[in-house]
């Protein structure tokens, strides 16, 4: 008996080696969408932290929010031979050959925070619950109006990026609120424009949407990048608009709990982008030792952040 026990003692030992060795051989790619964005860094510390806890190495390149520039990144990791890739598909339209091909080459693909239909390809992907975030920030939008005693006749507009699903979502999620209250409170409702991921698109945007509706009561944005554009705009103006962002990145919090910056940036709805970057990297490695994943799509609940809960980066 107590043979036994030494034999089954030796094997299990021997199979977890193997399991760790198994997985230290693995060299996985990633894409983010650009590390200019405080939200994919934190996506890059999940990973490189599920690599070090679960021993694989990371290799980790940025998009630059461009399809052309991801598709030659799939290229790149397919031909340094990764064991599986994964990215943010900020835009489907321009990667979705890529993966693909990359998919048809045997290179496993798997998708972060956004994602693409126009394949099935796609493995699994790990992301923010983005038409719930919507749902989050659109209550928010209302909720405002109601405490600001704006429910006659407000105009309330959205800074949209209608090229990633994630953006598409959280828009669509914004708009089921919103619409719902726009006879009822006779709203004005004003899509201000596609920032295209950029801070300084969006304050000329803002800027442009102030001058045609100086007395904008509310505004969302579907991403913080957009509101720190918008803060600029509406500061410059001496608007007295509000303002509710997405990601709940530091500068968020930081602009929330400020004096002056919170009076204008007062919620925002957050993502917890270092559990996507780990648990994408979990599916990833489960993908690659088992032939499964827990689920083709994994959501992560969002909530919003206002001065009662947000905290000094």
């Amino acid at each position: 008996m107590k043979k036994l026990v030494s034999i089954l003692l030796v094997l299990v030992m021997a199979l977890g080696l193997c399991s760790v060795a198994f997985a230290e051989d693995y060299t996985l790619g990633f894409i983010l969408g650009s590390r200019e964005h405080a939200f994919y860094n934190t996506i890059e510390s999940g990973i490189n932290a599920a690599a070090k806890d679960l021993g694989f190495t990371a290799v980790v390149l940025e998009s630059d929010l461009k399809g052309d520039v991801a598709s030659q990144r799939i290229e790149d990791l397919v031909a340094s031979k990764v064991a599986a890739i994964s990215l943010a598909c900020n835009e489907p339209a321009g990667v979705t050959n890529a993966i693909i091909n990359a998919d048809a080459e045997g290179t496993p693909m798997f998708t972060f925070d956004c994602t693409t239909t126009l394949t099935d390809v796609i493995k699994s992907f790990v992301g923010t619950d983005n038409y719930a975030g919507g749902v989050v920030g659109g209550n928010a939008t209302i909720k405002t109006l109601e405490d600001l005693g704006k429910t006659d006749g407000a105009v309330i507009g959205i800074i949209g990026y209608p090229e990633p699903q994630s953006c598409i979502d959280r828009e669509n999620g914004w708009y089921s609120v919103v619409n719902e209250y726009k006879d009822k409170y006779n709203l004005t409702i004003v899509n201000i424009g596609n920032y295209k991921g950029d801070a300084d698109t969006a304050q000329q945007l803002m800027d442009g949407a102030l001058v045609e509706h100086p007395d904008m009561a509310v505004i969302f944005t579907v991403g913080d990048p957009a509101c720190i554009g918008a803060l600029a705009a509406i500061k410059n103006a001496g608007a007295t608009t509000k303002m509710i962002g997405f990601d709940a990145n530091p500068e968020a919090h930081e602009a929330i709990l400020d004096p002056v910056n919170g009076e204008i940036w007062i919620a925002d709805v957050a993502q917890d982008p270092y559990q996507i970057g780990y648990q994408i990297s979990e599916q990833m490695l489960k993908y690659l030792t088992t032939g499964a994943v827990d689920s083709a799509t994994i959501l992560i609940s969002p909530y919003l952040v206002d001065a009662s809960n947000a905290v000094k980066p």
